[in-house]
């Protein structure tokens, strides 16, 4: 992800953003804006995998998975927000949070599909920015490596604890009782 050349006192929020008229894509992190690369293949093979098996085990229930793009405003500030994300897939099991253009607040639930050019990214800022803002469970599928690291928050401490799978078989999400991942499906033909 490319930083958006720009004054460094200069810090844009969702209501700056939501009138950007552009093709790219943009989170914005701390205010500062950053472009998001397009994904390629595998990337949005797996994440369709994925989005298709939660759709399919929460139908009817009060969780609800969303596909990127959408806008997350993390920190629930709408647009006074200065960090907006677009999580690859989410699951927010409070409605009341989901506005016609972006989910104001946490998700309960996020995975995102790392790349090179995101890695840093999401492992690093998106990673203590989700924590700090109360997501119960993030995880991050490493395409590449086939690997997969679960994160949980940890209540008390507001910490999150990691898991790595590279066997990827059924994962269970400990947020979202009865749900899991199937990864043999996601990766089949993935080389």
């Amino acid at each position: 992800m490319e930083a958006l050349k720009q004054d460094t006192n200069t810090r844009f929020t969702y209501a700056d953003y939501a009138k950007w008229e552009t093709d790219k894509r943009w989170e914005l992190i701390n205010g500062v804006p950053y472009m998001m690369a397009s994904p390629v293949y595998n990337h949005q093979k797996i994440l369709g995998v994925v989005f298709n098996q939660l759709y399919n085990q929460l139908k009817g229930k009060k969780c609800t998975p969303i596909i990127s793009p959408f806008d997350v405003c993390l920190l629930g500030k709408g647009n006074d927000d200065e960090t907006v994300v677009q999580p690859d897939v989410m699951v927010v099991c409070d409605r009341s949070k989901i506005e016609k253009n972006y989910c104001n607040g946490a998700p309960d639930f996020i995975i995102e599909v790392i790349s090179p050019s995101t890695a840093s990214v999401d492992r690093l800022f998106k990673m203590n920015k989700y924590m700090k803002a109360g997501v119960k469970e993030y995880w991050i599928i490493d395409v590449e490596e086939k690997m997969l690291q679960v994160y949980i928050l940890n209540g008390a401490e507001q910490e999150f604890k990691a898991k790595v799978y590279d066997e990827l078989n059924t994962v269970p999400i400990s947020v979202l009782d009865g749900c899991y991942i199937d990864f043999k499906e996601a990766f089949d033909g993935i080389e």
